[in-house]
């Protein structure tokens, strides 16, 4: 399992693909320069103005170290302005524990469920009869931010899984559908 963050950007109106393209040049390798694992990277179809994208680290040591070199490094220091125009909200981020997410090569559209259910052991007996590995289910990690300089959500305990399944017996708390960035973009 590896430290998960599930970013959702609230944008400016109009300036997703504008950020799409700053994020696909310049982030993308100079994020991984720094030993950042790059997931799934996506356009919510249901709100035009959000980028929701997730990246990994083998645990919190190497998620602050990395996170350092990366936003003191060049990249962030010649992009953030940029970057940073695009944005109203970048702090929607859930700290999570899972196997990151990445689509398939021709996959158009991607659904994700985040729910807080009532018991871990309630959950898990709904995800023994529903869910698969192949879904890649997180769970909230309860560690500290020690990298306070990027906020997550704290005080829930979360689920997040992404692909089609049964909806939960509990409201979930944030369905998405997302269309995954590519190359092509």
């Amino acid at each position: 399992m590896s430290i998960v963050e599930l970013r959702q950007y609230t944008l400016h109106p109009g300036a997703r693909d504008t950020l799409i393209d700053l994020f696909e040049r310049e982030f993308v390798t100079g994020q991984q320069a720094v030993g950042i694992t790059l997931g799934g990277r996506f356009r919510d179809l249901d709100h035009p103005d959000r980028f929701v994208w997730l990246r990994a680290f083998p645990d919190m040591a190497h998620r602050r170290r990395a996170l350092e070199a990366f936003y003191t490094g060049p990249v962030w220091r010649a992009h953030r302005d940029e970057a940073n125009a695009t944005m109203i909200d970048s702090d929607d981020v859930l700290l999570l524990s899972g196997p990151g997410y990445l689509p398939d090569p021709g996959t158009t559209d991607v659904q994700a469920t985040i729910c807080r259910p009532p018991t871990a052991t309630a959950f898990d007996a709904w995800a023994d009869r529903h869910l698969h590995p192949r879904h890649a289910l997180h769970r909230t990690e309860h560690a500290v931010n020690d990298f306070p300089r990027l906020p997550v959500r704290t005080g829930l305990d979360v689920r997040a899984w992404f692909g089609p399944s049964e909806p939960p017996p509990w409201p979930p708390f944030q369905r998405l559908r997302l269309a995954p960035v590519t190359a092509a973009d």
